[in-house]
Order: C-alpha cells, then sequence, then structure tokens
C-alpha cells in the first residue's frame, strides 16, 4: 500500500504534529470524502506501507522529525511544489527565497531522487505570462541544480469551485492553456531546455497533450516504478482508478481532508472555501485520530 500525505492538504506544513502523533500509533482515520459517516483505517505501520509520498509547499515542520520516520522503518519522499508566484495567485505561500533553502535542505538529507520539483500548475495570466514562467523557470532551475532529478509540470485546468476565485484574483488565468499555439510550445522547448541545462529531467502530469516532441514526457507523481527503484522493492500496480482519465499515479490511500489548508491558493481544487478551511484548522485536535474530529 502505497500512502498519500497528501492531494487533499499540506500535512507536512499544517498537520505534522497529527501526523507523527499517528505514525506513532501505527494507523489513522480517514472519513470519505464524499460521506462523512463512512471512515477507515489506514495503517501507518512500516510493514504494511511500501511508501509514504509527501506533497508540500513547504515541509520545514516536518523535517526536525525525518530521522524518526527512518527509525520506524518507512521509506517515503517528497513532491516539493515550488513556484513562486505573484502574491494575488498564492496569497498565504512562504516566501520563495526560505522555500528554496528548505528545498535545498531536504535535498541535502533525502538526496536529489526523493526531493521532486512539482512547478505545477502552471497558470498563464496578466501576473504571469509566457516571459515570467520563463524567467522565472530559469531562476529555479539554477537554484536547485543537483538538489533534485526531476521536475513535473501541468498547466492549470480550472475546477468549477476555483473558476471564480481565478477570475477575482487575476484577469485572463482562468483560460485553459491553449498547448498547440506558438507561444506555449516555445514555452514548452524553453523549459525542456533549461531542465537540460541543470540536470534536471521534465515530466508532465496528468495532461492530454502530448509534450514528447519537446522532450517533455508523461509520468505520475505516484510513482510505483520510482518507488521500485528508489527502495529496492517491487511494485506491480495499474493505474489509479480514482484519478482522472490522463493521471497516471498508482493506487494510493490518502489521509487527508479537503478544505484544510491553510495556502490559499487561488486554483487550488482541494478547497472550495478558505474560510471553511481557516475554521477545521482552528478544531483540529492532533491527538484525535482523524484530520478533523467529527462536528458535533
Amino acid at each position: 500500500m502505497i500512502v498519500s500525505a497528501s492531494r487533499r492538504t499540506d500535512i507536512a506544513a499544517f498537520y505534522s504534529k497529527w501526523f507523527l502523533n499517528r505514525v506513532r500509533a501505527g494507523w489513522c482515520l480517514v472519513p470519505n470524502p464524499f460521506n462523512a459517516n463512512q471512515v477507515s483505517r489506514v495503517s501507518l505501520c512500516a510493514p504494511d506501507v511500501d511508501a509514504l509520498v509527501f506533497w508540500s509547499r513547504n515541509p520545514r515542520p516536518l523535517m526536525k522529525n525525518l530521522s524518526e520516520l527512518d527509525d520506524l522503518g518507512l521509506r517515503y519522499y517528497f513532491l516539493f511544489t515550488l513556484v513562486g508566484y505573484p502574491r494575488a495567485l498564492e496569497p498565504g505561500a512562504p516566501p520563495l527565497g526560505p522555500r528554496i533553502e528548505t528545498f535545498l535542505e531536504l535535498s541535502a538529507r533525502l538526496g536529489p531522487h526523493r526531493t521532486i520539483w512539482r512547478y505545477d500548475p502552471i497558470v498563464l495570466s496578466q501576473v504571469s505570462g509566457i516571459a515570467f514562467h520563463e524567467d522565472n523557470f530559469q531562476m529555479l532551475a539554477r537554484e536547485l541544480r543537483g538538489a533534485t532529478a526531476r521536475c513535473i509540470i501541468s498547466f492549470v485546468r480550472p475546477y468549477r469551485k476555483a473558476r471564480a476565485r481565478m477570475e477575482a484574483a487575476v484577469a485572463g488565468c482562468t483560460d485553459p492553456a491553449d498547448c498547440n499555439s506558438p507561444r506555449v510550445r516555445g514555452l514548452l522547448r524553453t523549459i525542456s531546455r533549461i531542465g537540460m541545462e541543470n540536470q534536471i529531467e521534465v515530466f508532465s502530469c496528468a495532461m492530454k497533450e502530448d509534450f514528447s516532441p519537446y522532450g517533455i514526457y508523461p509520468s505520475s507523481c505516484i510513482d510505483a516504478q520510482l518507488i521500485s527503484k528508489l527502495f529496492g522493492i517491487k511494485i506491480v500496480a495499474s493505474k489509479d482508478s480514482c484519478q482522472r482519465t490522463e493521471c497516471g499515479c498508482a493506487p494510493s490511500r490518502d489521509i487527508g481532508i479537503y478544505d484544510t489548508c491553510l495556502f490559499g491558493c487561488s486554483y487550488c481544487y482541494a478547497t472550495s472555501s478558505f474560510e471553511r478551511a481557516r475554521a477545521n484548522h482552528a478544531r483540529h485536535d492532533p491527538d484525535f485520530a482523524s484530520l478533523l474530529p467529527p462536528l458535533k
């Protein structure tokens, strides 16, 4: 079993104490996101977990406890989202400089193959156009050279609940990128070239379009082949049927809960209401078996 921590929220940034408590206990409870009365028990014991996959914009709160995960025999890697958009798109994200430092420190601890860079999603807007991404990606790739071996990209496809937020934040950012336009093709060539120059292999995530002409091939964030290679175990996994058609991720058990992340990114698919997210965070109990206690 692969455990995802988490597509639904940033556990490493906001709920690391809860996570560590549950790892010590060896299990956690996870309510069904579509039926809160249906609750599953997920083992977090090392013999039951092929790998933990962390998704985070700021894993620093968890980093001081990684040795405890190692002592428990848990295998894990990080998907570290690092873009650095203007505040209109990422109002709650920590400053970019400290996050780059966190990335470098994490990589020094885990190595470049277990510290994966997600330049995702690519939002094209009045404040984040083609030139922004060309310059920004080049700056970040140079900073992360040697600290990561792969980068995963995708273009934003706004979910309904995020569309209004994005339109209110920045004009034009809800329009899906035309991946066949000369400007976007040029951006993809530039990203691929910059990756190669900095020894970072660039992959695409859950995209309908074929980016292989630019040297960017489909990959997956929860990658059974990568886990097998990293940790010397054999995992044979089919595609996760619970994800989008284009998603190539292996099946996993996600232990997060929607509407609990505090970063407030306008394009976020996992948060339908920032007010609800703040309220949920306020009632979070790190000693409870689930990320949120049931509503009374």
